[in-house]
């Protein structure tokens, strides 16, 4: 199982915040063991929990759905979160500027 269907499912169904990556409309592109990645992780949660949005998270490493390509752009910017497949932050991910970007339909 990959680590964003693992994540997702530990989301739960229930929240209706748990996603596969086709149905989130934020993506947390991360890796494990990045510490990063981890302050990400629990931004985006908080801010998509408040929002009510889905999300889904996608280990570039082995997430089969990560081609080469991707994963080499990718690769030294994690984390990484797309909000409606646009890039909105890397690195730090600013809980203020993820608000903003759920804000606009």
């Amino acid at each position: 199982m990959s680590r964003c269907a693992a994540y997702a499912g530990r989301m739960g169904g229930e929240e209706g915040h748990g996603a596969g990556r086709d149905d989130a409309r934020v993506v947390l592109y991360g890796r494990a063991g990045c510490h990063l990645c981890d302050e990400a992780r629990a931004v985006v949660a908080q801010v998509c929990d408040d929002a009510g949005a889905r999300w889904a998270e996608v280990d570039v490493d082995t997430d089969p759905g990560v081609g080469a390509a991707l994963r080499e752009e990718l690769s030294e910017l994690v984390p990484v979160v797309e909000v409606d497949g646009v890039r909105r932050g890397f690195w730090r991910i600013d809980p203020a500027r993820l608000r903003r970007a759920l804000a606009t339909p």
